[in-house]
């Protein structure tokens, strides 16, 4: 990549190590080429010298120099953006189409499956990749200020200035944020709307490594849930609403609670809802079978001085047409 970056520090990233932070968001960076840039100063934090082992906290701002670039991987034509990465056409065209709302502060995208929102090892393709082509006229290169997996479809928020992007990611780490979540979950909980508490901790299982409940190591993690609809019980719609954002909380506790998300893999129980893995691979939904049903729906942003910006993203194709193969109706979410 080409030219100076100004990176916040988003509330998964707190209490994160900063060589870790580079290792994560740029891999292609060595050790001593980080610890020469820290060296001579030309990474700073919040405007500051820092260190390689330095703790970093949600809403700081990290000066990223300008880093050797490479070729997109994808063999398209490139075409080269100031200060920022070369992406291709195509994928600027792809990015401007995600686009369902933009202002002078933010602007917010709705995020296809499949599609990583950061770099790491073998992913070269990201929407972080992306951020050049959203631009649109500011000079200043827009932010991720929070994140969804890459099978996790829908509302994703970028703040086009460093002031938003300070003031986004408070939000986003603050309880105020209201965060709309839907699941297709195999099977029906126990009781129809409730609480799932459950402190949640890296563990690793079969050598993948996955969020496991562990009330004395784990982090707090708290979802509220209700019961949108069901085909059967078999088949459950779930609307979830989390007040912390830990990594993997709603895909864990959906699991926790014996609902676990169609197309999940890393959380599916194995010994349960046979004959619903029936129905996903070789009936009803075999179009789900390999993708995961959880979608960010909707996101209600506080903003000083204005009104709450309430954004919503249209269903993924794949979630769409399993709702219409169970008889779910959209409409049916605001009743």
């Amino acid at each position: 990549m080409s030219g100076v970056q100004q990176i916040t520090v988003e509330a998964e990233e707190s209490e994160t190590r900063l060589d870790r932070w580079f290792k994560r968001r740029f891999p292609e960076l060595n050790h001593g080429r980080l610890e020469k840039l820290l060296r001579t100063g030309q990474i700073r934090v919040d405007g500051g010298r820092a260190k390689a082992n330095q703790r970093l906290e949600t809403g700081q701002v990290v000066r990223v120099p300008p880093l050797e670039s490479k070729a997109p991987a994808s063999g398209l034509p490139a075409v080269k953006v100031p200060r920022g990465f070369a992406i291709s056409d195509q994928d600027a065209a792809t990015v401007q189409g995600m686009v369902i709302f933009k202002d002078d502060d933010l602007i917010a995208l709705n995020k296809p499956p499949g599609l990583a929102v950061q770099g790491g090892t073998k992913t070269t393709k990201h929407l972080d990749g992306m951020l050049d082509a959203l631009r649109f006229g500011f000079d200043d290169r827009p932010r991720l200020v929070h994140r969804l997996d890459r099978d996790t479809s829908g509302v994703i928020v970028v703040a086009r200035t460093v002031k938003s992007a300070a003031v986004l990611a408070r939000s986003f780490q603050s309880r105020d944020m209201q965060k709309t979540y839907w699941a297709l979950v195999m099977g029906y909980p126990e009781h129809p709307a409730g609480t799932i508490n459950a402190a949640l901790a890296k563990s690793a299982v079969s050598g993948r490594e996955r969020m496991e409940w562990d009330d004395e190591e784990g982090k707090s993690a708290v979802t509220d849930y209700r019961v949108i609809d069901t085909a059967a019980r078999r088949f459950t719609w779930l609307e979830l609403s989390p007040r912390t954002g830990r990594t993997h909380q709603l895909r864990a506790h959906c699991a926790l609670i014996g609902t676990p998300i169609v197309g999940d893999h890393k959380y599916a129980i194995r010994q349960k809802h046979l004959d619903q893995r029936v129905d996903l691979h070789d009936g009803l939904l075999s179009g789900v079978a390999d993708n995961m049903c959880l979608h960010a729906r909707a996101l209600v942003i506080e903003r000083p001085g204005k009104k709450p910006l309430s954004l919503k993203a249209p269903l993924p194709k794949h979630m769409k047409d399993a709702f219409k193969d169970l008889g779910f109706n959209e409409k049916d979410a605001d009743e």
